[in-house]
């Protein structure tokens, strides 16, 4: 099941489909999100309660992105969107890679976005959630 846009993280975001500063903006406007580079200069790694929910190529164009879903959703998204792969060098259960340049539909990113940080939150201890997250 793909995830629902929401309309106050849609509202904000035009463009975010092709626009790699509006990801990285949305990456880091959720609660607790920690920016890092641990694999060098090409690569943004979003953590929330030291672990990841994206990864933000900032090198390559069309610019990639991966983001944490789950099984079921990871199948539909890769059976009904041409950009969308398996996660590239994780595990393909659990992760999608979203190529940013071909025409996605409106807000799909940014929900894939939000689904991904909620999916870490959620199975993180209580004391190491953020406290503005549910």
């Amino acid at each position: 099941m793909t995830p629902e846009p929401q309309p106050s993280t849609l509202s904000a975001l035009t463009s975010l489909e092709t626009d790699r500063a509006a990801v990285l903006a949305q990456c880091a406007e959720l609660p607790g999100a920690d920016l890092t580079h641990p694999f060098g200069d090409h690569v943004a790694v979003f953590k929330v309660g030291g672990r990841i929910f994206a990864f933000v190529g900032l090198v390559v164009d069309p610019c990639r992105v991966t983001l944490k879903a789950t099984p079921e959703q990871v199948d539909q998204l890769v059976q009904t969107h041409p950009a969308v792969d398996r996660g590239y060098h994780m595990d393909k259960r659990h992760w999608v890679t979203v190529t940013l340049d071909e025409g996605l539909p409106d807000g799909l990113v940014a929900a894939l976005i939000d689904g991904s940080h909620e999916l870490v939150v959620s199975a993180l201890p209580p004391r190491r959630r953020p406290a503005t997250a549910g």
